[in-house]
């Protein structure tokens, strides 16, 4: 009974292992490769040893057994995934434990800062201290190949290529992060005051060209949005930009028959009413031609 107990307790270890991976994933694939586990387990001699001569110096609680524990942990070194699902997991901890798929907390703040700094300082087997120099990002690589970088805050990464350096790291993997390095301010310590300002740092929004304020004004103006129309009017948008038709907001509002957006243009933003688009339609025979073909379909 009491060897029954502990199985349980080893399969329901992994199970809880398993789904709190999933939930990180956002319910993306997490498999386990039974082949792996095996080949696992039967060359596992190195961590035998370790193991065995950590009881020996009493780091392990008397009651542990070690058979289980280490199968446990062969268990956990088999489980499989794919890039997408990978990806997700990384981009959960550069959330802050958040699942940005989900919106569920799936680890906490502290032991998500924890997982990055165990990730940072010995994610990357032997090459991790020169990992965190020269990239300087939380990362883990595996022998299948792949690996997966967080970038805090902002994204997670997953890189799927086989070939291994003497590390056990994907070689195309630590060059594709030492690239991006170069041309991305991603480095923990690029942020620094006085550093390199060649570098992108997409984390900051720039401010948007003209083209773009004139569509997201016509978008807002369209749909009726005075609070957003309100809200770049208080930012200091120039109303009466016009598209590549010479339309203005207040010719679409005027179109559409939107009073109160008319309104707003005239009274409150005092945009210039006699502007002319390519058609040379002034704003308000729009607006009544507007207002008397709503108000001949309402008398029909």
């Amino acid at each position: 009974m009491e060897f029954v107990n502990s199985k349980f307790k080893l399969y329901s270890g992994y199970f809880q292992v398993l789904t709190q991976y999933k939930k990180l994933a956002g319910g993306g694939y997490i498999g386990f490769n039974n082949a792996t586990f095996l080949s696992e387990r039967d060359t596992a001699d190195r961590n035998y040893a370790l193991s065995y001569y950590m009881k020996e110096n009493n780091c392990f609680p008397g009651s542990v057994s070690l058979r289980d524990e280490l199968d446990f942990y062969f268990q956990l070194c088999s489980l499989e995934t794919t890039c997408e699902s990978a990806a997700v997991m990384a981009a959960t901890l550069a959330n802050g434990g958040v699942c940005p798929l989900t919106n569920e907390i799936c680890i906490s703040a502290r032991p998500c800062r924890d997982v990055l700094s165990l990730m940072y300082s010995c994610g990357m087997y032997d090459y991790s201290g020169q990992f965190a120099f020269q990239v300087g990002l939380p990362a883990k690589s595996g022998v299948s190949g792949a690996m997966i970088v967080v970038v805090p805050n902002l994204m997670g990464i997953c890189i799927w290529s086989p070939p291994l350096d003497k590390m056990g790291n994907s070689v195309r993997g630590v060059s594709f992060c030492k690239k991006m390095i170069e041309t991305f301010n991603f480095h923990n310590y690029d942020s620094l005051l006085h550093a390199d300002t060649k570098k992108i740092d997409p984390r900051k929004r720039g401010m948007p060209n003209e083209s773009e304020l004139i569509l997201e004004m016509m978008f807002a103006t369209k749909k009726g949005d005075i609070d957003d129309v309100r809200r770049m009017f208080l930012g200091g948008v120039n109303l009466n930009m016009s598209d590549y038709d010479g339309r203005t907001p207040l010719h679409l509002a005027a179109s559409e028959g939107q009073s109160l957006m008319v309104d707003f243009f005239l009274d409150i933003a005092h945009v210039n009413p006699l502007v002319r688009d390519r058609l040379v339609i002034n704003t308000l025979i729009m607006f009544e031609k507007n207002i008397v073909n709503k108000n001949t379909y309402i008398n029909q």
